[in-house]
């Protein structure tokens, strides 16, 4: 069988200096940010689940202005730590949820969705989700396209889909860019019913969407991960699935022992990623770390 690379990279990664041009709360744990202005227009749309690093400038716009070429690579990345803590923006990284081109009456746009954990307020919310609740038009960021880790040449004729909240923007992608004769399964855990935006998932009709939410307490990706193993067997077809796992890093390791050693599916046809772990976060630099 033929080996693919695991990620498509983008031709062209650079550093594009963008603008806040909206908000908008879509659930109690979903805040979409949409940017565009300043270098709009070098950014190349790849569809599916293309992600990108997002620099914040929590410690003031300088810090974007003295961001090293390139800051997502070891050297780059070496030089990126060399800015003084409460100048040095924080780094995450996120998930076009959408890409609009440039009308006759507009510039080019990107939506990203984030995750929102705790509140600005009581002091809880970490970098990232404070920015997100906090940020206002004309705000300044930093981006890095880092291209797809769903790869279509694992296929795109069908495919298996599951995902915890923080992937729900790259399924989201995914189903959009997907042909129309495209069949499947997607299963999506949600921390709240109030956060199942169905209406916000284009899809074709050979695609079935399929909503969990997590009950109170329970560890995130637990209850998709169930579903996944649960479904019967003629559901996975070994030889055509393309699998796709993202979330919380148990989630995705664990869908995809079962999915090769229990269902047979090749590992070339499995695309993973763990985006985070239970317990553990990105470092803060201790100027950007809220206080009550």
């Amino acid at each position: 069988m033929a080996r693919y690379s695991r990620l498509v990279k983008p031709a062209n990664p650079q550093l594009l200096h963008l603008t806040v041009l909206r908000t908008q709360r879509l659930s109690p744990h979903w805040m979409r940010i949409t940017l565009g202005g300043g270098e709009i227009e070098k950014f190349e749309p790849m569809g599916y689940d293309q992600w990108f690093r997002l620099f914040l400038p929590l410690g003031g716009e300088e810090g974007l202005d003295r961001l090293p070429a390139k800051a997502n690579r070891m050297v780059g990345y070496l030089r990126y730590l060399r800015i003084p803590d409460g100048v040095r923006p924080v780094m995450r990284n996120y998930t076009v949820r959408a890409h609009r081109a440039a009308t006759p009456s507009s510039g080019a746009e990107i939506d990203v969705d984030l995750v929102l954990h705790g509140t600005p307020e009581d002091g809880t919310a970490g970098p990232a989700s404070r920015w997100a609740q906090t940020c206002l038009p004309g705000e300044s960021v930093v981006i890095i396209d880092e291209g797809l880790a769903f790869n279509p040449e694992h296929g795109v004729d069908h495919v298996l889909l599951v995902a915890d909240e923080t992937g729900l923007p790259a399924v989201a992608g995914i189903l959009a860019s997907l042909p129309p004769s495209a069949t499947g399964l997607a299963i999506v855990e949600a921390p709240s019913a109030e956060d199942v935006l169905e209406s916000d998932l284009p899809r074709h009709d050979g695609v079935e969407l399929r909503w969990i939410v997590r009950a109170p307490g329970a560890k995130p990706g637990t209850e998709a991960l169930d579903a996944l193993t649960a479904l019967p067997e003629d559901a996975v077809d070994p030889a055509r699935v393309h699998a796709w796992i993202a979330g919380e890093q148990a989630l995705p390791t664990d869908a995809r022992r079962h999915l090769v050693n229990e269902r047979g599916v090749a590992k070339e046809r499995v695309s993973f990623t763990g985006y985070w772990r239970v317990g553990a976060s990105s470092p803060t630099p201790k100027s950007q770390v809220a206080t009550a």
